[in-house]
Order: C-alpha cells, then structure tokens, then sequence
C-alpha cells in the first residue's frame, strides 16, 4: 500500500524538489497559493531548464476558496516577421525544429506570473516580489547541481540543438552532456531575476530586460521584435467545465488542448466502467482518447480564429454519441497525427482553499536550444506547431497563437474537496489525467492513482513508435487482452519512464487537511505545513 503524504492546511507539489520547497517556504511565511507558484514556477525555470524556462508559455487555473475558478492564458503568439513567405524564401517546407527559426513565438510565462499576482493582491496577497524570486536567484547565484531527469534526458535531433545558439556553452560545457554530480550557475539567468525582482516583472516585455532580449532575438535571426515583446499582455480568461457524478472538472480552453482532456473523461463516463485496472478501464480510456483527439484536431486554434466554440463539443449529447461509437471489445483505427512536448505542471492548495493548478513549458525537451547571451534565457519552440500550408487549421501568420498541449486541470467534488492535478507530457498530458483521475475516483490515493503504471497512446515526447505504450508494472494478463482486442502494444522494460509523463494531485478536504503528491518519475515531491 503506497501511503499518500498528509499535510496541514496548505501543501504544493512539483517535479523538483527545490522548486516544492521553495513553495512550501512560501505558505509558511503566510503567502498563498498564486505566490507559492510563482516562487515553485521560478525556481523550477532555473533548475529544471531542459523541461521549462522564463522563455517559455504557461497556463493557470486558480480556485478562489469561495469557488469560483480562473484561467490565466499566459501563451506568446508569433512575432511580427513569422510569415510563411519568410521561412519558404528560407526554403524551408516545414518550420524548423531547433534553432533561431523555431524561436518564433514571444514567451508569455512572466505575463502569466504578473497577471496571476494582480489577482493575488486582489485576493489579499501581500507578499513582496522579492521574497518569491528569493530561491531562484540564490540558485542560480550559488548553484545547484544537475538534475538527474535533465542527465538522462537526450534531445530530440541532437545535431540541430548543438548548432542552436549558446545551446552548448550552457547545458554541455565542452561539446558532451555533463554527468552526474555536475553542477551549473547560470549568471546571467540570475542577473535577469535580479533585475525582475527590482524593476518588477513588466521589465521583462516593457523594461530593461524587454530591451536586451529584443536585441537579442534580433541578432540570432528570430521573427520576434521589439514590439512584439512590448505588446504583449497575458489574459484572464474563463476556464472550459464539464459536469460528472459528484464533481465539476475545470480545464484551459483553446488554444490549449484542455478541451479534449475533458471530452475524455465525459466520454469515458458514458461507458459506465465499474472498476479500475481491468480491460474495460484502460481499453474505455483508450478509445475515448482517440474520439476526443479526433475532435481536438479539427477545432482547436487561436480562439481569435476559432469557428468552433469548445463548449459546444463539451455536451451530454456529444459524449453520448462518441460513446456509442466506441467497441467495448475491440480497439478502433489510430489515423491521427500526434505531438511532441514537454513541460512541467505544479500545484498550490493554501489554507484558505485557494488552489491553483499550473503548466510551465519550452515546448520540446530543452526548447529551441537557444540561450539568450545577455539574459541567459532558453528561448521555447513553441511555433512549430504553426503549419506552413495558409489552408490549415493553424497556418503561420504575425500576431496567431499557435496550438498548445498545455493544460492544467482542476476538479471541485459535490462534498466540498478541491483537487488541483496534472501531468507534463505532450500529447499525453490529457492520457494521463484521465488515467490518475479516474483511478482516484475509483477509490485509489492520491499517491496510488500517481504511482500506479500509466500508458501513453500514440506518438510523443522521445517516442517514435505509433503505439500503446505501457510501462511494465501491468499484468501481463491485461497486456494479452489488449492485444487480442487489436491494440498496437509495445511493452517498456522500464517499471517507472519519464515517457509517461510527471504528474501529481494535492486534494484538500473539507476539514481542512491536504493529500499532496508528485511523480516518483520526476526528481520532485510534495511538502507542506
């Protein structure tokens, strides 16, 4: 029986254990939960930098503890020069992967930070921007050492992120990956905070540091300029929301894929699954990923292009009706194009119920693999997703958010819990919710539900088979069922990969008590007071 931690009033969780204790710090000092995350987001941007960066995008939803939920969209859309005609006058046919041409998007993660404080102070938050940035300075100022998952984390089209400006003079110091035990002081990464700490975080789009990294991305050759960065405003949006017995479940709406990870879970209700584990559970989950992927790839776009409303797909009769087209003994066809990603999601739950649930993101393992030389900033590659054919549903154009995978999710429960949970992971990302939330509510711990062996259909991050992947815990007797039902299954040697993602759930009870987790595959945990 695996025992999940049991905290106080108020813990976090996040794939680092600095990033979690820089939290955990935060609520002890009588912070809340938006200023515990910005401390972790912070943090874990300094010592989780091939996962995540200030150079990067992410998405929040937070529960006021008097229950209304918010979503910050905090994603950077294409710089002013990111046309098609540009990247095929470069010839190319795709937009490239690694490398100044992929660094085409303004990274809107600090927007996020500031937008989630204004609502923190709104909401009484107090705590002065010196303090959250405190642990993220004093990292890089002092250093810290290498993460494992960074150590055994090996880039995509390895060659390309070499070439990537500042890619080798920051992450492997003479040309070969560090090994364990190395350790890294990012100086200019840390005068940038400094700067932030002081100026504030608008500095970052409109200040000082607005102005260096502007010169920067124009000296690499990026299509990002200097208005783009002074334009840019995070936004407070209105989060998507799907009934289920006994709960609401919250997610981001385009151009995250927040709507498929609900449409998921809508439609595996309608299959009325008794219990966890068996073949029904994990075949149900399967087949309601690839109806609801199948709708997520023909809708979800920059909102401002969308001609789809998401909540319209969201809809008893929708999932009823995908439902009814799913075969309990037998595994559909897989036509569908899958993504790449990775990212870092965290949570906050305070003592007064306020919860957020966070993603941070570079997109691709180590982003663009540019590093900014005067900021010290890893650029994302976030634009990739962009599509350079002007007929498809998300084609390049200035100004045009590109699709996302990020999504934060949330769930409130009729008898007065709140849950924030989550998973990095690409593509996966909606798989996995599915899979810890329905384990959850079919009587499993937080604990339980996050360490228990997960699957992964399709193709995503540092995994080119098109296949159902599962780890090696599961009974070899479900293994033989799925096969048998026509599941493409490959079978990993390993009991525990990063391949299936870093998740984790803190759920707060209506006495006042918090069951916090994080994934035994990343390097963090969960802590409180």
């Amino acid at each position: 029986m695996i025992d999940t931690p049991v905290f106080g009033s108020a813990a976090c969780a996040a794939p680092h254990h600095l990033a979690s204790e820089a939290g955990r710090a935060i609520l002890a000092e009588g912070g809340n939960a938006i200023e515990a995350m910005v401390a972790m987001a912070a943090t874990i941007s300094v010592v989780y930098p091939h996962m995540n960066a200030i150079g990067g995008d992410g998405f929040w939803l937070i529960h006021e503890p008097g229950g209304k939920v918010h979503a910050v969209e905090a994603c950077g859309p294409a710089g002013a020069l990111a046309t098609i005609e540009r990247y095929r006058e470069k010839g190319h046919d795709v937009i490239p992967q690694r490398g100044a041409d992929s660094a085409l998007t303004v990274a809107g993660a600090i927007g996020g930070w500031e937008a989630a404080l204004s609502l923190s102070t709104a909401l009484g938050g107090r705590m002065p921007l010196k303090d959250l940035l405190a642990d993220a300075i004093r990292h890089c100022t002092d250093g810290y050492e290498i993460s494992p998952s960074e150590l055994r984390t090996w880039p995509q089209q390895v060659d390309a992120v070499k070439e990537a400006i500042g890619f080798s003079e920051f992450f492997w110091p003479g040309g070969e990956q560090p090994k364990a035990g190395a350790r890294r002081k990012p100086d200019a990464l840390g005068a940038t905070f400094r700067q932030l700490a002081d100026a504030g975080l608008s500095d970052f789009y409109r200040g000082d540091i607005g102005r260096e990294i502007a010169a920067d991305l124009e000296r690499i050759g990026t299509p990002v300029t200097r208005a783009d960065m002074e334009g840019y405003r995070a936004r407070l949006v209105a989060p998507l929301s799907i009934r289920l017995p006994g709960l609401t479940v919250y997610n981001c709406a385009p151009p995250t894929q927040g709507v498929a990870a609900l449409m998921i879970l809508g439609i595996f209700e309608k299959l009325a699954i008794a219990r966890a584990e068996g073949f029904d559970h994990h075949h149900g989950l399967v087949e309601a990923t690839k109806r609801a992927f199948a709708i997520r790839d023909k809708i979800v776009t920059d909102p401002a292009f969308a001609k789809v409303d998401p909540a319209s797909v969201l809809t008893e009769a929708v999932f009823a009706r995908e439902a009814e087209a799913i075969d309990k003994r037998r595994a559909a066809a897989w036509p569908f194009k899958t993504g790449d990603g990775d990212t870092v999601w965290m949570g906050a739950i305070d003592g007064s119920g306020l919860a957020v649930s966070y993603i941070q993101s570079i997109y691709w393992e180590y982003g663009s693999g540019c590093i900014l030389p005067r900021t010290g900033i890893n650029w994302q590659n976030r634009g990739v997703s962009f599509s350079l054919d002007a007929r498809a549903l998300n084609p390049l154009q200035p100004g045009r958010k590109p699709f996302h995978t990020l999504n934060p999710a949330f769930a409130r429960f009729d008898d007065g819990r709140i849950m924030s949970y989550g998973a990095m992971g690409g593509d996966g990302q909606p798989q996995f919710q599915a899979q810890i939330l329905s384990r959850y509510r079919f009587g499993q711990s937080p604990a339980q539900a996050v360490d228990a062996p997960r699957w992964l259909f399709g193709r995503t991050w540092g995994a080119g088979s098109l296949s159902l992947k599962l780890e090696s815990r599961f009974d070899p007797m479900l293994l033989a069922r799925l096969t048998g039902a026509g599941h493409p299954v490959e079978e990993y040697s390993e009991a525990y990969s990063d391949q299936f993602g870093h998740a984790g759930m803190l759920v707060k009870h209506k006495k006042g008590h918090v069951e916090a987790t994080h994934d035994p595959r990343s390097d963090g945990d969960a802590r409180g007071c």
